[in-house]
């Protein structure tokens, strides 16, 4: 597939109002197809179309969703550590939650929960730049990566807690959880856990994953990659929260469960995965310099949209596993990474997520965006005749093996296919008594 690098320098904008504009004509126009080619369900499971391939339509400008709730169809409500959303489909930490007014429109929209952009006690130390993204297309002109360099909320902290204060007050039933980083520091993680509760948030999200901006404070990544900081600062959040915690994985390390089994043994109520990997978007062939570019120079950031997926799919199947083995599935999972579809979603909680969020989705098609998610979910449940989300979550982890196993499993087969003889070899084989039935066995069009 030929791909087609799309980079901002600091001569140009990013991103045009027209290519989004585009972008969601587009989304509204598609008809979205989600291919279960590798989901084959066990007889047990109950379905109503067993084709490999399945269909959808667009969703219907009738699609309503009430509070967040379905108004008709299977029930895409769920619930979280004590958590009830109305459906599985939450804001992911970043642009889409940076103040109060795009957090409002995505509770208006019939967001399931949101999560606010990632905030600090001292947001004078965070300095954004811009041009801060850079995207890549594929051949049709879909954005299918999305690169940014961007920093955690450089709004001043007391601004952010009135501003989730007012929105719990004129939402006091949807789900709002405060993204929060902090350095290694015990005081400045129990303060700002106590200051974000005083607002009524309804839990956390601990950023262990950044990565890129203030490794040197070891914050983001730089944490999440040091089992022995998570142990400390874990243990600390745990003890002084009183609402649940989820810790938000890196994609970038060898493997992802164990930082992510070091904070659930010390407290945190579940996991998010995955923030962004680690990358640079390309280099301007022309002026030689890389991008996003910022005044001639740029910074490895991290990279997300559709691209990211089958990793993201990856490392939520390890965690999913892990958390149904070690934690007896009492621990929860958020999936992230490259969801635009209601099928993109039923992939990850078909590998255990409970919920899943959207980040960069929604900078390139919009907050409406989650009506077209909750009707393409429930055409995939009406499929197979779901009525729940629960009732399908984690179904496919079963499936999953080791490669010495799938070999073993193949040869069983083949074996067993050679050993159910299949017509005569030669003339001298037939018999007077089984005549009929070896005749049977040569039989093409039975």
């Amino acid at each position: 597939m030929a791909l087609r690098l799309e980079l901002s320098t600091s001569s140009r904008e990013t991103f045009s109002r027209h290519s989004i504009s585009r972008d969601k004509q587009r989304l509204r126009s598609s008809q979205c197809k989600f291919a279960t080619n590798a989901l084959r369900f066990s007889s047990d499971s109950r379905r109503r179309n067993t084709s490999n391939t399945h269909s959808f339509s667009p969703v219907s400008k009738a699609f309503e969703l009430n509070n967040g709730k379905v108004t008709s169809g299977p029930d895409l409500s769920v619930e979280v550590d004590g958590l009830k959303l109305p459906n599985p489909f939450v804001i992911g930490s970043g642009p889409p939650g940076t103040n109060y007014k795009v957090m409002k429109k995505a509770f208006d929209e019939g967001w399931g929960g949101v999560i606010c952009k990632t905030l600090s006690l001292d947001s004078s130390l965070v300095n954004n730049v811009t041009p801060r993204y850079a995207r890549m297309k594929g051949g049709a002109g879909e954005v299918i990566g999305w690169e940014n360099i961007e920093l955690i909320s450089d709004r001043p902290f007391e601004t952010m807690l009135e501003e989730l204060k007012q929105l719990k007050e004129e939402y006091p039933d949807r789900v709002l959880i405060a993204s929060i980083m902090e350095e290694y520091n015990r005081s400045a993680w129990e303060e700002i856990i106590g200051r974000c509760e005083e607002v009524g948030v309804d839990g956390f999200e601990l950023n262990f994953s950044c990565p890129h901006g203030m490794p040197e404070r070891r914050m983001g990544a730089a944490m999440g990659q040091d089992c022995e900081l998570l142990t400390e600062v874990s243990g600390w959040v745990s003890k002084a929260a009183s609402i649940p915690v989820w810790a938000k994985m890196t994609p970038n390390i060898t493997d992802i469960t164990q930082p992510a089994r070091v904070t659930l043994d010390h407290g945190c109520s579940g996991v998010s995965a995955i923030n962004t990997i680690q990358s640079v978007m390309g280099v301007d062939l022309k002026s030689l310099r890389p991008e996003p570019c910022v005044e001639g120079y740029s910074t490895p950031g991290g990279y997300s949209s559709k691209a990211v997926k089958p990793i993201a799919l990856a490392k939520v199947m390890s965690l999913g596993q892990m958390i149904e083995t070690e934690f007896d599935g009492k621990k929860s999972l958020s999936g992230i990474g490259g969801i635009e579809t209601g099928q993109d979603a039923a992939e990850f909680i078909l590998l255990g997520a409970n919920t899943v969020q959207v980040c960069t989705g929604v900078m390139i098609h919009g907050y409406p965006l989650v009506k077209k998610m909750c009707s393409e979910l429930q055409d995939f449940m009406t499929q197979h005749d779901f009525k729940s989300v629960e009732e399908f979550r984690g179904h496919s982890l079963q499936y999953f093996t080791t490669h010495s196993d799938l070999y073993s499993r193949q040869k069983d087969a083949i074996a067993k296919k050679r050993a159910v003889k299949v017509g005569l070899d030669n003339d001298k084989d037939w018999t007077g008594d089984g005549f009929v039935e070896e005749t049977e066995t040569m039989i093409s069009n039975k």
